[in-house]
């Protein structure tokens, strides 16, 4: 074959490369550009309104605030993920289209992968669901402090990082991150939703006088309320429920406090402190081991 045959040859093949780039090429890959900036773009827009509707200067309650912007969040993550679904499905097909495949002709091992799918995917069918109803429930939400039990009786907890229709991610009181599928949550244990209750138990010596350990309770939970490091966390006084256990040589108090979602760790220990150095000075016998001296430890 001569140089000028092969010469011919290239430049055909050259024309042919040249027309599939400007016909399908150059279509397909603005398609697939396309889609990735549509899908950019709805991501900005998303995340813009996200923090437009969970910004807590707005003028409204604490609580009320605190639980819908959690659902919204976790809402715009599905709406999210959703378009986003939908826009690489959409040029997905038109660049089979473009491609010159018939769709129609993708029916029949669509249906084969279908049902494929179905017997090998029913657990991500049951998280996506679970996680539907978790979103649209508002069982929880981001920030919130879980509980959750699990299929064979594992129990999880922590504050959620993230959560999609397919996943949780809790992050445990140790740094560790937790990924839990929805489909196997049995029981959601929400510790901080709406408000939460911190529990202080103070241990007093035999002979101590209830009624005047109760009186001083009351004025101390007052007192404490009063004091604005506190106020704002919590939603009422903390009152004392009276005894709750009995011992040979001692009684134990029980003092309950409302406070806002996620701030019972916090308000349990200050109260704790609070609470014994009131109960010394007016000379209670209390038998704890704190030391007002030293300083008490994260619990």
């Amino acid at each position: 074959m001569t140089a000028d045959r092969w010469g011919e040859i290239g430049s055909r093949a050259l024309d042919r490369v040249w027309d599939w780039l400007s016909v399908t090429g150059l279509p397909i890959a603005l398609w697939i550009v396309g889609g990735i900036l549509a899908a950019e773009a709805v991501d900005w827009v998303l995340a813009r309104f996200e923090r437009r509707v969970t910004d807590p200067k707005r003028n409204e309650d604490a609580i009320v605030l605190a639980e819908e912007a959690k659902h919204r969040r976790a809402l715009l993550q599905v709406v999210r993920w959703t378009i986003i679904a939908i826009i690489a499905i959409v040029v997905a097909l038109r660049t089979l289209t473009l491609l010159g495949i018939p769709l129609t002709g993708l029916v029949g091992p669509g249906a084969v992968l279908g049902a494929a799918l179905g017997f090998g995917a029913q657990r991500v069918v049951q998280d996506l669901l679970a996680g539907f109803f978790i979103v649209t429930e508002k069982q929880y939400g981001y920030g919130d402090l879980v509980r959750l039990v699990l299929t064979g009786g594992v129990v999880e907890e922590g504050h959620v990082e993230d959560i999609s229709l397919r996943v949780t991610r809790l992050r445990s009181t140790d740094g560790e991150l937790i990924t839990v599928p929805n489909g196997q949550v049995i029981t959601a244990i929400n510790q901080s939703r709406d408000w939460a209750r911190a529990v202080v138990d103070i241990v007093l010596a035999e002979g101590s006088d209830l009624s005047l350990v109760n009186e001083k309770l009351i004025k101390s939970g007052e007192a404490f309320q009063a004091d604005k490091r506190f106020t704002s966390l919590l939603l009422d006084a903390p009152a004392p429920l009276g005894v709750t256990d009995m011992a040979a040589d001692s009684y134990t108090v029980r003092v309950v406090a409302r406070t806002l979602p996620g701030k019972q760790f916090q308000v349990s220990r200050d109260l704790r402190i609070f609470l014994i150095k009131d109960l010394r000075k007016a000379g209670i016998a209390v038998r704890s081991g704190y030391n007002p001296e030293t300083p008490e430890t994260e619990e």
